[in-house]
């Protein structure tokens, strides 16, 4: 089966049980801090999860592209990747265990759909603790639909419960699907999740059913939602029989590509595998950021850093394979071609994609040079040691200062008789991953956005300093990005020159005279053109679904946007710009706050 079949099947299943498929999302979030990547199906339906109504009903499918990096360095490995897709339906407080349950089971077992062996299908459940009790009722369910109970397994929270990570909101136990793949057991305590490879996690139904409250203690939630997700690549490799995800049709093409250019083959050498695999995995992943709705370009900050470090990656993987000239818009090429269909946007981003593959490709060039130079001014001193050994610090320092490849120091060192202390380097090493974990895990914590009464004020604010934007500057502005927390708004937005002290004050003005008018803020359902035709503004260039979400803050805006909002504007505050300055070429950047 191919993967443009599963997504077909997986979609054409859903809508066959009344659900409408609505479009997959952009990869940067839309005003959630708590994430630098869209990084499951469910992301971007946050606010439909925690009860905002959906224009397109309760009952949604669709495929959702996503990238997770807190792995990156396992990235080489059979099975590890940065971009996936994820195929995912959604109940809005529609139905619920029985129905979720059923439907999974029917999809994957139905000869008319996947025909997978129900014989072969063990699924875990939550086992219960002090504070919720065990979900009997998932048990029952399985057990209704013919699996046997020695094949449902129940296990503890850190395997079977979703949360937001708060420790307070939306929660619930899930239930996982794994089909064995036949190998022996590893041992007695072998069972679903277990790393041996024996099962293959293949779907997961999560059951919002509970709210967690402020003091920890858990609540039935009035409005029940089934979130699910089924991963693209690694079903689509276990459907056809394959032992790993670069072995399916949506990585043969780019090996393939690969082989040419380095003239080396994929399958005969553990390294060199491994980097033709980091390579394929790392400009897939560059070429959609690139190509995205909101794409970022290389930066030393936020997602463009997550950018550059894969970019460079997959440059220095290719020098491993003796690649020396540009060659990453060569294999975008073929990602491009391989994903037109099933996202478009990607090539109509094909010059900016191919464009930035090279500039930074050059740009990692001239820091090669740069980090060889510094090599030469270390070593003077090294050839005095006895030792001949260039300590792991130094080697450290080359990599982290001027992104050096310690392999390339160690072939260095190797030229002028040398080694390199590798232990030394990798304690180092080691110890900068462990500060950088500790400082990117509010980044990469994931979950729900932030809809706390501070964050859904700045939410609002933002569609007030867009119309006075507008006023103020001219019809030409347009929002280009924001970011919201609960202690400031940052808003993108096209326009050339620094904004003059008078016009800053003039912007205040209007929006706080539209906070003291105390608007209504209201919602409206309508479809695309109509709303346009109102007179609202749609942002970003973006994909809207046939019915869209209209917010109106009295006389005074209009916008189709899908999050959080108050109700009326006197319960805002005071609103105050903080800083006025550059994002990038023709966009500017307002930080704000509310007091």
């Amino acid at each position: 089966m191919t993967a443009k079949e599963l997504r077909e099947k997986y979609i054409r299943f859903f809508i066959s049980k009344n659900h409408t498929q609505i479009s997959g999302r952009s990869l940067i979030p839309e005003n959630d801090p708590t994430v630098l990547f869209t990084t499951a199906g469910m992301h971007p339906l946050v606010p439909f999860l925690l009860g905002e109504p959906h224009p397109a009903g309760s009952r949604l499918v669709n495929y959702q592209k996503c990238i997770r990096t807190g792995d990156i360095e396992e990235v080489g490995d059979p099975s590890h990747l940065t971009f996936f897709e994820m195929l995912g339906n959604w109940s809005l407080g529609d139905y619920f265990k029985q129905e979720a349950i059923a439907m999974s089971f029917e999809f994957l077992t139905s000869s008319q759909w996947l025909g997978l062996d129900k014989n072969k299908l063990s699924v875990t459940v939550f086992e219960g603790d002090a504070e919720v009790p065990r979900d009997d009722e998932a048990a029952e369910i399985w057990t209704s639909l013919g699996i046997p109970e020695e094949r449902i397994y129940f296990l503890p929270r850190t395997d079977n419960w979703w949360s937001t990570g708060s420790g307070r909101g939306p929660c619930g136990p899930d239930t996982e699907m794994f089909i064995d793949t036949g190998k022996e057991q590893c041992g007695t305590e072998c069972r679903p999740g277990c790393s041996c490879g024996k099962y293959f996690e293949i779907w997961n139904d999560v059951f919002m059913q509970y709210n967690q409250k402020d003091d920890g203690a858990y609540e039935p939630l009035s409005r029940k939602c089934v979130d699910t997700g089924m991963g693209l690549e690694r079903t689509i490799t276990m459907l056809n029989g394959k032992k790993s995800v670069y072995e399916t049709e949506l990585f043969t093409p780019i090996i393939q590509c690969l082989e040419e250019i380095s003239g080396v083959a994929y399958g005969l050498n553990a390294d060199q595998d491994q980097s033709i695999r980091v390579i394929s995995d790392h400009i897939k992943t560059s070429t959609f950021i690139l190509g995205d709705e909101r794409g970022v370009t290389p930066s030393n900050v936020g997602q463009g850093y997550i950018l550059r470090r894969l970019i460079r990656r997959a440059v220095r993987h290719g020098r491993k394979l003796g690649i020396e000239t540009n060659f990453l818009a060569r294999v975008a090429e073929i990602v491009l071609e391989m994903y037109q269909e099933a996202h478009p946007v990607i090539i109509q981003k094909r010059d900016i994609v191919l464009q930035e593959l090279k500039r930074e490709e050059d740009k990692f060039f001239e820091t090669l040079k740069k980090g060889e130079h510094e090599f030469e001014k270390l070593m003077p001193n090294l050839l005095k040691n006895p030792k001949k050994q260039m300590p792991g610090r130094l080697a450290f320092r080359l990599y982290d200062t001027y992104g050096f490849p310690i392999e390339l120091t160690e072939e260095l060192a190797s030229e002028h008789g040398m080694t390199v202390d590798r232990e030394g380097f990798e304690e180092a090493f080691k110890k900068h991953q462990e500060l950088s974990k500790k400082g990117s895990e509010q980044s990469f914590k994931g979950g729900l956005a932030d809809h706390s009464d501070m964050t859904t004020a700045l939410h609002t604010a933002t569609h007030l300093l867009h119309k006075a934007l507008r006023m103020v500057l001219g019809e030409h502005v347009e929002q280009k990005g924001s970011n919201i927390t609960s202690e400031r708004l940052r808003f993108d937005f096209t326009h050339h020159d620094k904004m003059t002290p008078e016009q800053i004050v003039k912007v205040e003005e209007i929006v706080n005279e539209q906070i003291k008018r105390d608007l209504p803020v209201s919602m409206k359902i309508m479809k695309l053109e109509d709303a346009q035709k109102a007179g609202a503004m749609a942002l970003f260039g973006e994909k809207y679904e046939e019915n869209v979400k209209v917010y109106s803050v009295g006389d005074f805006s209009r916008e189709v946007c899908g999050g959080p909002h108050v109700e009326h504007t006197g319960e805002l505050g005071i609103f105050k710009i903080t800083k006025e300055q550059s994002s990038s070429a023709g966009v500017r950047r307002i930080r704000a706050v509310l007091s």
